[in-house]
């Protein structure tokens, strides 16, 4: 069966040789589909860390790979909560150290993070036909500066599939966004834009 494969031809290198890297995220607009600002987990591993994990390993972890959120993962693989810098950074640990009387270094991911049942997550099916606004509009209104994205329509329990970034969207628009709970519809998130 090995004898119908033919072996490649190779070249020794030599001089200056680079590594390819992927392309920064593309330009987009409020009209483009919103699958282009969307972190495909499908295409790109997802940055996970376990419940039990302390919290400054966690803060540790994303910034060394220059993210701002972690999927909490239990050992099973299934999601527990998701945890961003905010939450770390924030005043969740003060007020758990106040409540708990325990050293900050004793924190641990699953104290800080959000669990799975105050999470909500967007249909892929929804996704496939929203554009960029939508998605802006649904994290304004939600307060929120991430939002999953989960696929129903999969063998066995639903998967989160993807991830929006409020950053990442920022950084794609080319603009910062007002995180303010007052535009609704796609026409004033883009006069809120144009404003600015």
């Amino acid at each position: 069966m090995m004898n119908e494969y033919k072996s490649l031809a190779v070249q020794y290198l030599a001089g200056t040789i680079k590594i390819s890297q992927p392309a920064p995220p593309g330009q987009v607009a409020l009209d483009s589909p919103a699958s282009e600002v969307m972190t495909d987990l499908r295409r790109i591993r997802a940055a996970v860390i376990a419940p039990d994990v302390p919290m400054e390993i966690a803060n540790t972890y994303m910034m060394q790979r220059g993210i701002r959120t972690l999927l909490v993962i239990n050992d099973n693989e299934s999601l527990a909560g998701i945890i961003t810098a905010t939450d770390i950074l924030g005043e969740k640990p003060m007020r758990f150290i106040q409540e708990r009387g325990i050293k900050h270094s004793e924190i641990l991911v699953m104290d800080v993070m959000t669990p799975l049942e105050k999470l909500e997550a967007i249909s892929l099916d929804e996704v496939r036909h929203a554009r960029v606004g939508n998605i802006v509009a649904s994290l304004r209104e939600s307060g929120r500066l991430h939002a999953l994205v989960i696929d129903d329509n999969v063998i066995g329990p639903p998967r989160i599939c993807g991830i929006f970034s409020w950053t990442q969207i920022e950084k794609q628009l080319d603009t910062v966004i007002i995180p303010k709970n007052v535009a609704k519809s796609f026409a004033e998130i883009e006069s809120t834009l144009i404003a600015h």
